[in-house]
């Protein structure tokens, strides 16, 4: 970016480093990457003096949190080289500074020995064994699959990690039940030559690995920014009104989802303004029973019979307290609607009254024209479909007159 012309002839500029003008571009970092963190404090001094602890992120949604010991300058975006059980691993940096303590907390890590060491920036003899490793990545879990089945194991092995050094592989399965995979991690061993772990994970955190686009048109909340996942029952879909369609409900991991619990505390809020439906609205008309509430428009719906609706009249909330309110000092209001005002009749107006008579006679003329016109373009084509068949038949008898007498004129030139 550039600043300051003071002289128009001998232009000056000044480049703008950092986050010197609006957001700062180290901040928002690699945005293809999942749970991406905007970093809001990076620009602000002394930010990283006051903690070592990094973030890094590896394959899909696996993070992990680190202490950078040696002082070494990293930037969101880095690929570094991390302390491994055994060797060592590759990631990217995704955090630093003093998020990465909230970070922590969000994690809920037992112990400070979780926290281990960052070795080194990647150097290209890293990145190579990295590369090298990733690439056995699909044909490891195809094959593992294959041997799960064999083994007989209700579970599927849903994605394979490898270390960044090759020494380590991490297999991620989904399983009903609790599954007995000691002799799945011998033969395993036998077969990738490498040490196994084992990792189990749910319908969601396998959607948050893949990632994909929901039904709101964004990315899936589990792939881009949730990592703690709640229960979500179908009581917070009746919270908020909303049709108990399996497939509407369900989500891509064919659970019920996530997103259903984002306004149900809204709505919990929203219905203690409600009036409750066993008190019984008072007019000098007659009584009226609750029948139907619609909290996103503020309007509630009675009637004259609990169980029909009939004499239906819709108010807003305010209106029904201000009416429990007078129903309680001993009032009654003319209608529920407006008060001191007589009930307006709402009854339906007769559809009949202007009317014109002959108005199903005119229908029925147009139906016949409109019949008597089809078939006359029927007639019609029918017509001329006959008069083409016939012009193609002359043709056609036209065109095999010549070849018989070419056929028969020549013999007689061979007896010549």
């Amino acid at each position: 970016m550039f600043q300051d012309m003071t002289d128009f002839k001998d232009m000056k500029f000044k480049i703008a480093s950092d986050c010197d003008h609006g957001l700062c571009h180290r901040a928002c970092g690699r945005q293809d990457r999942q749970l991406n963190t905007y970093d809001w404090l990076y620009d602000i001094p002394g930010n990283t003096d006051k903690t070592d602890l990094v973030e890094v992120q590896f394959k899909n949604t696996r993070k992990g949190y680190y202490h950078n010991v040696n002082n070494i300058d990293l930037k969101k975006g880095d690929i570094v080289a991390v302390e491994a059980t055994p060797g060592h691993d590759i990631g990217v940096v995704t955090l630093t500074g003093q998020l990465v303590k909230l970070q922590i907390k969000k994690a809920n890590l037992k112990s400070a020995d979780d926290i281990k060491r960052i070795y080194r920036i990647a150097k290209p003899v890293d990145m190579e064994k990295y590369r090298e490793a990733k690439s056995r990545e699909h044909d490891t879990m195809i094959q593992s699959r294959q041997i799960a089945k064999d083994l007989g194991l209700q579970m599927k092995i849903g994605d394979v990690e490898y270390q960044g050094d090759g020494n380590k592989a991490i297999f991620y399965y989904i399983a009903d039940e609790r599954v007995d995979f000691r002799q799945l991690i011998k033969v395993l061993a036998e077969t990738f030559h490498v040490r196994i772990e084992m990792k189990q994970i749910g319908a969601r955190q396998e959607a948050g690995r893949i990632g994909g686009t929901g039904p709101c048109g964004r990315e899936l909340c589990c792939a881009t920014w949730m990592k703690n996942f709640v229960s979500v029952s179908t009581n917070a879909a009746r919270i908020q009104d909303i049709s108990l369609n399996p497939q509407k409900l369900a989500g891509m991991c064919a659970k019920l989802k996530c997103c259903l619990n984002y306004e149900a505390d809204d709505y919990v809020e929203a219905r203690r303004k409600l009036p409750s439906k066993e008190i019984v609205l008072q007019t000098k008309d007659s009584d009226y029973y609750l029948v139907k509430s619609d909290i996103l428009t503020g309007l509630v719906t009675y009637s004259t019979d609990k169980n029909t609706m009939s004499n239906v009249e819709t108010i807003s909330f305010d209106r029904a307290h201000e009416i429990i309110n007078m129903n309680k000092r001993g009032e009654k209001p003319l209608s529920l609607t407006n008060d001191g005002k007589p009930k307006r009749d709402n009854r339906p107006a007769d559809l009949l009254a202007e009317a014109d008579i002959s108005r199903f006679d005119k229908s029925k003329k147009k139906k016949k024209n409109n019949s008597s016109r089809n078939r006359n373009n029927k007639q019609a084509n029918g017509a001329n479909k006959t008069q083409n068949n016939a012009a193609n038949a002359k043709r056609k008898d036209n065109s095999k007159e010549p070849a018989k007498q070419q056929k028969k004129g020549a013999p007689a030139a061979k007896q010549q």
